[in-house]
Parts: structure tokens; sequence; C-alpha cells
């Protein structure tokens, strides 16, 4: 029985969290996952901090996402109210369940007690859907070409592959493929939040049937006319020789 269930929980369909870290010290912008959890370290401890966090929505205009006084969380703007949370024991705000417009500039403002600004940095937090399940389809022309195309779903995607472990240079979603080529090609699809990959072998393209129809169509026709040809070409040489050959009688007779 319990094997069973084991197997059951195998063949459920599972996704999984895109958990996403960044810091306001980095350089790099701040990649965040749609849909899945962002983690921003502001500090490394913000008990008996004073801070405040905005985020700018033109180049006047800013919004106010919360404020930390006394080890209090103060102002927590709704856009992330109910999305979020802060651990002052590592300065780390959580935005849970990531949407589209949490991407934008943000700005850190650290102040002494007294009021006295101390530290200011912006980073900037792009946010981006997940790759999706990558799928890969082989189509074969007349000539024998084939022409294999990869597709996903995500923002931002980045394609490569590799045939029998070796990888090829062309980074479209899109390749072409000689008659000969044969074995195992991977294609991997990549964002700056996650990645996916799928393998399928590739073998000859079989020949069509409708080509293989007009083959066997032309050739019987090209035997056809031949054969006319050799039965017209045998009958012509019989009617000479009989032709020939009662001429010759007619001569005798007259002689």
């Amino acid at each position: 029985m319990l094997f069973i269930f084991g197997l059951l929980l195998l063949l459920i369909p599972t996704h999984t969290c895109v958990e996403m870290f960044c810091r306001f010290n980095q350089t790099d912008p701040c990649y965040a996952s749609l849909g899945h959890k962002l983690n921003l370290q502001m500090v490394t401890d913000a008990r008996d901090q004073k801070l405040e966090l905005h985020k700018e929505l033109n180049s006047n205009t800013k919004m106010r996402v919360f404020r930390v006084k006394n080890n209090k969380i103060m102002n927590k703007h709704e856009a992330i109210s109910d999305r979020s949370e802060f651990i002052f024991n590592n300065g780390t705000l959580i935005i849970n369940s990531v949407i589209r417009s949490d991407s934008g500039t943000y700005r850190l403002q650290i102040y002494t007690p007294d009021g006295t600004q101390t530290h200011a940095v912006n980073l900037q937090v792009i946010v981006e859907a997940p790759i999706g399940s990558v799928e890969v389809s082989i189509n074969c022309s007349s000539s024998g070409e084939k022409r294999v195309s990869c597709s996903s779903e995500g923002d931002q995607l980045i394609f490569s592959w590799t045939l029998n472990g070796q990888e090829l240079e062309d980074g479209n979603n899109i390749i072409h493929l000689d008659e000969e080529t044969s074995g195992s090609i991977t294609c991997t699809v990549k964002n700056s939040v996650s990645h996916g990959q799928n393998t399928t072998s590739v073998d000859r393209c079989p020949v069509e049937r409708s080509v293989f129809v007009v083959f066997v169509v032309v050739w019987s026709l090209e035997m056809m006319l031949l054969l006319t040809l050799l039965g017209g070409f045998h009958i012509y040489i019989k009617y000479c020789r009989t032709h020939t050959s009662g001429r010759k009688q007619e001569e005798e007779i007259a002689l």
C-alpha cells in the first residue's frame, strides 16, 4: 500500500518555488521571479535601526514602501502589505507572490536614532516570468533536411543547443540539420530567474509517401513509354522485313 502511494506521489506534477535573494549593496540588478518569492536584504541586522524604503514611480515621484523604527514596521504600503514580511534579525524584506508592478528602482535610506541620514542606496528590481516546460519538435522537408524548433514560456528567453554532447553555435530557437545528422539533441532555455531543457532523439527522415508515389507513377509511365516504343519498333522491323520479302518474290516471278 505504501509503495502504491509513493508511486502516486511521483505521478502528481509539482511546481518548484523559484526563490530569489538580493542585497542592497549589490551592483547588478535584482531579478525576481513572477509569482514566486523575493528576499531583499537591506541591512545585516535591523534591530534598533531606523530606515525607510521607497520606490521610484517616475523621475519626480516616489512611493514609500514602509518604515522601520523602534523595532516596528510602520506605514507599510498597501501594494505589499498582504504579501510581505520583514525579518528584523537579518534585515530582510520578504515579498511573496511577486507581481509585475514590483519591478522598479527601490531606494533604501538609513538614519541614526536622532534622524540623521547615514546611507542611501538604490537597487533596480526586474521581474521576469520563469521558464515553463520546454518543447522540442522535429519536421522533415521533402529533401530530407530536418527543422528542429524549441519553445517555452517565460520572459527574455535564451536558447542553446547540444548535439551528441557537442555545443552548437546557433543560439536561435530554430536550427536546421542535414539529412545525415542523427543522435541526441538537447535544447536548453534560460533567463535570469530559471532554466529548463528537453532532450530528444534525431533520426533520418522517412521518405514522404507522396514523393514515393510520384516516383512510382513517373517510373511506371517511363516504362510504359519505353515498352510502347520497343513494341512499335519491333512491329516496324517486322513490317519492313515482310514488305522487302514480298518485293523480292514479285521480282523473281517477273524474271
